[in-house]
């Protein structure tokens, strides 16, 4: 019996050292994904701290977190039994940014100009309330069963869609949110950003300032393999860089989001492992490095921090908007952009008018087809940063649909053959959310 004591006893140290080894390396991890997610959650769209960590932060192991809000300082702060305390800080205009022990909170620093909204011309072009417009065409009794099928139930927690926006020939035909949300509650995007960063090198191109087509202007990779790799390989995930992106490990993306400085260097020295065009692989370390070209491309920071709004954000009046912005200042265009859902949709019109906006050109019309030009390698799933539908993954869907798409299941879809546009911000994603069910409802209530 002794040795049996003894046995469970070792087995017992045994297991609690294999549960620190394995465990300890993601606290930091943990604590900074917390951190961030609550001074983000609470900051940009005034969530409570008990709001945030039921839904947002309701993630294995995340959960495990503490966390903690200071408003007079404006910051989060999270930590796991005590260990590897992370410190997120809010900076109007800038977001939330995770920081570490060296970050100097006291330095001055720049922020975005910002448009007023348009409040005098209706939704989708200014920010007035649209009169209501009924469509002889449209199915309503079957387009709200479909939304409404979109929602969990009195308390159920399966589906946890935040919202659900549809819009029809530019005017909303379905609207609805959930307990706690609505019109003005801004909502993470996550990758949904990846496009609103891509869009960015679309509008360069409109100006004639940018050729995507070239060599990327990296004077890193000048003189290596790395120099025929062009800016368009980028914007199509096929560089053939090394990268790993698995969120339920420690890998390049969980370093980069939650360790990283700079994160637009986190693949600038990733060496070459397939060449360009022959192996997609989806990175958000690309996403930023995208960033990181963007902002060579002017003299200044604040010329930066603008361009992204005064020339696509706020152009086409998406004022709710936030892109975050990591601690050197640049912005974290894989993965932290805010907006009400109501934004999210009047990108998504922006993309169904071929880059016309009330009249202007934001990019030109064959961006648009660059954007929906499949992938090599990508099984039709992906084009220039938007994800597509050309080999039928949602099978009830029109083949031209293609979609924003981030953690959790947001969804910008665009389908330019029906003339809609539908957003989805919620908690769950495909399988466990049936996009194709729910999109194909939709589809089914409009009457061609």
């Amino acid at each position: 019996m002794k040795k049996f004591f003894k046995f469970v006893g070792f087995a017992a140290v045994i297991g609690m050292f294999y549960l620190g080894f394995t465990t300890y390396p993601k606290l930091d991890l943990i604590s900074g994904f917390s951190a961030k997610s609550i001074a983000s959650g609470h900051f940009i769209d005034h969530r409570s701290q008990g709001m945030i960590e039921k839904g947002d932060n309701d993630i294995d192991m995340i959960d495990l977190a503490n966390n903690t809000i200071e408003d007079g300082g404006q910051f989060a702060v999270a930590s796991v039994y005590g260990l590897k305390e992370r410190k997120a800080i809010y900076r109007k205009g800038l977001g939330a940014t995770l920081i570490n022990d060296d970050f100097d909170v006291s330095k001055p620093y720049l922020i975005p100009k910002r448009s007023l909204p348009n409040n005098t011309i209706p939704f989708p072009y200014g920010n007035k309330e649209p009169k209501d417009t009924v469509f002889a065409n449209i199915d309503y009794a079957k387009l709200n069963a479909a939304v409404a099928n979109a929602f969990d139930t009195k308390g159920a927690v399966n589906k946890r869609t935040r919202s659900l926006l549809v819009i029809y020939k530019d005017k909303i035909i379905a609207e609805k949110y959930d307990t706690g949300f609505d019109k003005n509650s801004k909502i993470l995007g996550w990758s949904m950003t990846k496009s609103v960063t891509a869009t960015l090198f679309g509008v360069l191109e409109k100006q004639r300032k940018f050729d995507v087509d070239t060599p990327a202007p990296i004077p890193e990779w000048a003189n290596d393999k790395r120099k025929i790799i062009t800016t368009s390989d980028l914007l199509h995930m096929n560089s053939g860089l090394q990268w790993v992106e698995n969120y339920s490990t420690i890998c390049d993306a969980t370093k980069m989001l939650f360790q990283a400085e700079d994160m637009t260097l986190s693949q600038l020295d990733k060496p070459v492992e397939h060449k360009p065009n022959t192996r997609w692989n989806y990175s958000s370390g690309t996403t930023n490095l995208l960033s990181g070209i963007l902002r060579k491309q002017f003299k200044t920071h604040q010329e930066y921090l603008d361009f992204w709004y005064t020339d696509l954000i706020d152009k086409i009046g998406m004022n709710s908007m936030v892109i975050e912005t990591d601690m050197a200042g640049n912005y974290i265009g894989s993965s932290y952009g805010w907006a009400t859902t109501r934004d999210w949709a009047k990108f998504g019109l922006l993309y169904l008018h071929e880059g016309n906006w009330n009249g202007e050109q934001i990019f030109n019309e064959g961006w648009a087809k660059y954007t929906v030009t499949p992938t090599n390698t990508s099984d039709g799933r992906y084009g220039g940063h938007f994800w597509l539908n050309a080999g039928g993954y949602f099978p009830d869907v029109p083949r031209d649909m293609y979609y924003c798409s981030g953690f959790q299941g947001q969804m910008v879809a665009i389908i330019p053959s029906l003339d809609l546009v539908v957003v989805r911000m919620g908690l769950k994603e495909n399988p466990e959310f049936d996009f194709n069910g729910i999109l194909k409802g939709i589809i089914e209530s409009v009457k061609k």
